[in-house]
């Protein structure tokens, strides 16, 4: 699957886009030219060979805020979504085999998790147990459970009605055991198009947390903390915001063009696309 997704014009530009940012999570703390966090009396200067994207009203170089941000936004979104496919796919694939109750209960608070606001949740339990991002993430990523439990749940009912599991049920095979030869190879793909969304939705959750000031405590930068402060300031720069607002529709496009490129290789077309080939 992953040759087919990569022989896909809009596979390659998502794989691309992705690994420039996680690689700015990683390197660009390190490859930042000055402090982040370093104040000076040069404000709201311009771009120049010295501060290539200028100095915001403290005088701290946007550009490294900007590279020491990307972690934090790449970490948040990571948590959204590993947390979703940890809370919704496991409940998800045994509702099928364990029995009508677990069943009804399942699809009950699944029900009422889809029902619930997680923005407002996150922002109530990072009130409630401290302004810290790592804790937020995890209640969102409960909150937004229910797409994983949905999709591996419904992928995992057409493979139980299949005429093969059946028999491996009659001739005596543990649930582990058709889980592992019979389900997980035929979910997966639908798993990896839901995550691969999540973390698109996860980026969003993170910037716009982050942008009302919930989740990092200041000075801390984040791209959503960058765009928020910014704004306040767009008679003295108006280009300020552009940068942390592209950053972040260029990984959220990333991501959904990604589960878009899975989806096309994974259903029953993309097994007749070929490794090279292009769309």
């Amino acid at each position: 699957m992953l040759r087919r997704m990569l022989g896909l014009t809009s596979g390659r530009i998502a794989v691309a886009v992705l690994v420039v940012v996680a690689l700015l999570a990683v390197l660009g703390p390190l490859l930042a030219p000055a402090d982040p966090i370093a104040q000076s009396a040069n404000t709201l200067a311009g771009p120049s060979g010295q501060h290539w994207l200028g100095t915001d009203y403290l005088g701290r170089d946007v550009f490294s805020r900007l590279l020491e941000g990307s972690r934090v936004s790449v970490t948040g979104a990571l948590e959204v979504a590993l947390v979703a496919l940890a809370a919704g796919t496991v409940p998800g694939i045994l509702s099928v085999y364990l029995g009508r109750a677990f069943e009804w209960a399942a699809l009950r608070l699944a029900d009422t998790l889809i029902a619930l606001p997680f923005l407002l949740f996150a922002v109530a339990v990072t009130a409630l147990l401290g302004n810290g991002i790592t804790q937020a993430m995890v209640v969102t990523g409960v909150l937004v459970s229910p797409l994983f439990f949905r999709v591996s749940r419904a992928a995992t009912l057409t493979v139980a009605r299949s005429q093969y599991v059946e028999a491996a049920l009659i001739a005596g095979a543990s649930l582990g055991s058709i889980v592992r030869r019979h389900v997980w190879g035929k979910v997966l793909p639908a798993i990896a198009v839901a995550f691969a969304q999540t973390v698109g939705v996860g980026f969003i959750i993170v910037s716009s947390l982050t942008f009302l000031g919930i989740g990092v405590q200041p000075p801390a930068p984040t791209w959503g903390g960058l765009l928020a402060s910014d704004l306040g300031y767009l008679n003295f720069q108006p280009w300020a915001p552009v940068v942390p607002a592209l950053l972040i529709m260029a990984t959220v496009w990333a991501a959904n063009l990604l589960a878009d490129a899975i989806r096309d290789v994974s259903g029953p077309a993309g097994h007749r696309v070929p490794a090279g080939g292009t769309a």
